[in-house]
């Protein structure tokens, strides 16, 4: 049996497989954040996966990127999330929230706030905003009471997961977004303790991982990172340093952290190779899959079985798991799967595209003649 379908341990949580569902913003919520019942069936019908790490949501209102993503900020949101863990709970899943700033990627229009950033470096692409595609705004460089304040935010947006319902929070460090831009020479020009050398550079990011494990406990906490990655517009620079000492000082910080979840992780490469080395918890890793371009017919299997042969110990997976349902019971017998549908489906809203995936007792499946 391949491992991608043996147990599991992760903190407290038994997992009954190592498939894990990659968190993806998917536009349901209302204007306010607040996650609506769509959602809790989208992720109840997922819940066969070891663990559903669910989509990004803002820890304060300036952390919001685009129209209708979740929040994690008011009592509405805990709300709103808590019909979606029950359901999943019922369904015997197991939930972490991711929670993500965007930082530069935001737009006055969405928010109705000026976005926040290490330094005024706009976006160099245009953004989404509820009126259209519009030329970025330029972001106003956060002062350091205002970084305090975010890594309080982060602390009670966890609290609140907790309080929602989810056994734990991801801190989204990748992507091109707010924790990202702290990391990265092209968007942080900083010259105080923030900005400059690796060491300043990736204070900001231990501190709010510092400031929610210290909230909800390190076996409650994963961190997710995308060495390399330009998503977004974001230019590390010296992406072989700041990983070492990124992954070295999230090793120390609150005494245990859940897991390191790292994004297009490719077993060949050194940094890939190095993260496992140095990282001493549980690895989850991501593979490269294409995005943007067709999933392999086995959704990612051979390359997750790779990445668990080089020593990560969770696969996550994101279009897969979007597509099909059942992804865990299609892989562990070779069936079918759904092909995406993504043209005019991922943001938009309403059911097409999101629950209306068959499941495999009412998928199409080939039969072969005899010859």
């Amino acid at each position: 049996m391949s491992r991608l379908f043996e147990t599991a341990q992760l903190g407290t949580l038994d997992l009954p497989n190592r498939l894990v569902m990659a968190p993806m913003t998917r536009n349901r919520a209302d204007a306010d954040g607040v996650p609506q019942a769509i959602m809790a069936t989208y992720y109840a019908q997922r819940a066969s996966a070891g663990l559903i790490i669910a989509e990004a949501a803002t820890p304060n209102a300036v952390g919001q990127t685009y129209p209708n993503i979740t929040a994690m900020h008011t009592e509405a949101h805990v709300a709103g999330w808590r019909q979606v863990t029950d359901a999943v709970h019922a369904a015997g899943g197991r939930m972490f929230l991711q929670l993500q700033h965007g930082g530069r990627v935001g737009h006055p229009d969405t928010s109705g706030l000026t976005p926040v950033a290490p330094s005024p470096v706009p976006l160099p692409d245009t953004i989404f905003t509820p009126s259209g595609h519009q030329p970025a705004a330029v972001p106003r460089e956060m002062t350091v009471d205002e970084i305090h304040s975010t890594v309080a935010d982060f602390a009670a947006a966890a609290r609140r997961a907790v309080d929602a319902g989810f056994a734990g929070v991801e801190v989204h460090a990748a992507n091109g977004y707010l924790l990202h831009q702290f990391l990265a020479k092209g968007t942080n020009h900083r010259t105080d303790a923030y900005g400059g050398p690796v060491a300043n550079r990736i204070r900001f990011v231990v501190e709010v991982v510092e400031a929610v494990a210290a909230a909800i406990g390190p076996e409650r906490v994963g961190v997710r990172i995308a060495p390399g990655l330009t998503v977004n517009g974001i230019d590390e620079g010296d992406t072989e340093d700041i990983y070492p000492a990124l992954v070295e000082a999230l090793a120390d910080a609150g005494g245990g952290l859940a897991y390191l979840h790292v994004v297009f992780a490719d077993p060949d490469q050194a940094v890939f190779q190095k993260i496992r080395k140095d990282w001493p918890g549980t690895l989850i890793a991501n593979p490269v899959l294409g995005w943007g371009g067709p999933l392999p017919a086995d959704g990612g299997r051979a390359a997750g079985e790779r990445l668990l042969s080089a020593g990560a110990d969770l696969i996550s997976l994101g279009r897969s798991f979007l597509a099909n349902p059942d992804l865990v019971e299609r892989m562990r017998i070779g069936a079918p799967l759904n092909p995406v549908r993504e043209k005019g489906l991922m943001y938009t809203g309403g059911e097409a595209g999101y629950t209306d995936y068959p499941v495999l007792d009412e998928a199409q499946v080939p039969v072969l003649s005899a010859p």
